[in-house]
Parts: C-alpha cells; sequence; structure tokens
C-alpha cells in the first residue's frame, strides 16, 4: 500500500465537503448537510472502486456501501424534510468558520471510517485463473451478513422510532417498544455491527500491515457512538427531560445503553 492509497481519497473527500459546505452555506439549507454524511461515504468507496483494479468481491463491498448510504441518506433527508431543519445545526450553519469545522471533520472521519473500503479497493486482485471473489472466504461471508444484519437492526430501529415519534399519543414520552426494549440506541448497536462487518469482510484481502491500519474504521466509528457525538447527547438530552421520572430511571436501569442482555431483567 502506497500512501497515495490513503490520501488520494482524503483529498476527494476534503474536495467534496468543501464544494456541499458552499452551497449549503449559500443556501442556509440543512437539507444537504443532513444526507451529505452518506452521500461522502458513497462517494469515497465509488471513487475508490472506479480507481481500483475492479474485482466481484470489491464490487460487493461497494454494494454494502451504497446499500448503507441510501438507507441513511434517504432516511435522514425525509426527516429534514418533514421537520424543515436540523436544530443540531443551530447557531452553525449562520457562522462561516463554524459551519465549515463541521464540513471538514466530516470529510475526515468518513475517510477514516472507510479505511477497510479504501484499502480494500487498492489492494491487489487476484489473479484472471483464480476465483473473481479474489481472496474472499468464509470469513468474508461472515462479515457480509455481519454488515447486513447491523443495517437490518438500524433501519428497523430507525422505522420504529420514526413511527413512535409521529404519534401524537406519543408526545413527551420515550420510546420502549421493538428493539428498543432491549438497547436504548439499537440503530448505534447496528451502525457500529455494520462497520464491524465491512472490516470482517475487507480482512481476507489486506496485508497484515493494511488490516492494522483498517482496525481505525470500526474502532473510530465506536468510539465516536459511543463516547462523543452519538449516545453521551442523546443520553445527556433524555435525562435532562426526564431523568426525575421514576418510571424511566427504572427504565434505564432495565434496558442496557447498547448491547442486550442475554438474560434480560
Amino acid at each position: 500500500m502506497g500512501m497515495a492509497d490513503l490520501l488520494t481519497p482524503l483529498l476527494f473527500s476534503l474536495g467534496l465537503n468543501l464544494s456541499l459546505f458552499l452551497f449549503a452555506y449559500w443556501k442556509r439549507t440543512d437539507k444537504l448537510t443532513d444526507i451529505s454524511y452518506a452521500l461522502t461515504f458513497a462517494s469515497i468507496a465509488g471513487f475508490s472502486f472506479l480507481i481500483s483494479d475492479k474485482s466481484a468481491g470489491k464490487a460487493i463491498a461497494l454494494f454494502l456501501v451504497l446499500l448503507w448510504a441510501f438507507r441513511l441518506g434517504s432516511f435522514l433527508l425525509s426527516r429534514v424534510v418533514r421537520v424543515g431543519k436540523d436544530a443540531r445545526f443551530d447557531g452553525m450553519r449562520e457562522n462561516f468558520f463554524s459551519f465549515l469545522r463541521f464540513w471538514v471533520l466530516q470529510a475526515i472521519v468518513a475517510w477514516i471510517v472507510s479505511f477497510s473500503v479504501i484499502l480494500l479497493m487498492s489492494s491487489p486482485s487476484a489473479s484472471p485463473s483464480a476465483s473473481p471473489l479474489g481472496n474472499f472466504s468464509i470469513v468474508s461471508l461472515i462479515g457480509a451478513v455481519l454488515a447486513l444484519l447491523g443495517l437490518l437492526v438500524e433501519s428497523i430501529a430507525d422505522n420504529e422510532k420514526r413511527a413512535f415519534s409521529l404519534n401524537p399519543k406519543n408526545k413527551g414520552k420515550w420510546i420502549e417498544e421493538g428493539l428498543w426494549k432491549y438497547s436504548r440506541h439499537p440503530n448505534y448497536l447496528g451502525e457500529i455491527a455494520f462497520w464491524v462487518g465491512i472490516y470482517i469482510f475487507s480482512f481476507p484481502n489486506l496485508s497484515q500491515k493494511d488490516a492494522l491500519i483498517a482496525l481505525a474504521s470500526p474502532i473510530v466509528i465506536s468510539l465516536l457512538l459511543l463516547f462523543a457525538s452519538g449516545i453521551p447527547i442523546l443520553e445527556k438530552r433524555a435525562d435532562e427531560k426526564w431523568g426525575k421520572n421514576k418510571k424511566y430511571l427504572e427504565y434505564k436501569k432495565r434496558v442496557p445503553v447498547l448491547a442486550p442482555r442475554i438474560f434480560p431483567k
């Protein structure tokens, strides 16, 4: 692996996000901002595939990422269209440098989380006489299944929460049904499972060095969701709303924050 294998997608990601930033800042629109995260991943994967020596295995990896990006992007777009704006960007979208910082960080995060895909795409394909899937094995199959299961869990959880929030009877309540009976953040559990699956899928075709570098992909997304931009923010908001509610406190004790208990209480 040469440094260009990683640096070229980084420059691509930064260029894409800076272009999107200029348009979003000009229009003051959250619609583009909300779908840009998924769009960045899809673009990095597509760009990396186009400049690779293509194989069926690499095409499968591209398909998985595009499927994930389409699902997430369409979900976020439908939500912002329904609500009208994304409150996360209040006080940011009007400030050039604060808004710019968000887009630059997004470009870098998407690049790092895409390491598994980028390094897979840059790995040498098998010889013509070998399997068109390259070095893919039962390990890759396990990774693909895990990625699809993660995507399914994430999709179900998001749809359950959307249906719950759209029901006027649930106004001011927290969701405690469906997958949310077993995890307080099943959508994030699915997200982490997806990227762990992508890493496992890519692993058989990576050199030892690349496999270690690609570990940044599932590790970074897990750290972000567990300790930074994901769960801590939502848990804080929930505690502010229902922290004095006895039933909510019982719910927190009963339902784990991420991974379901093997033996529920």
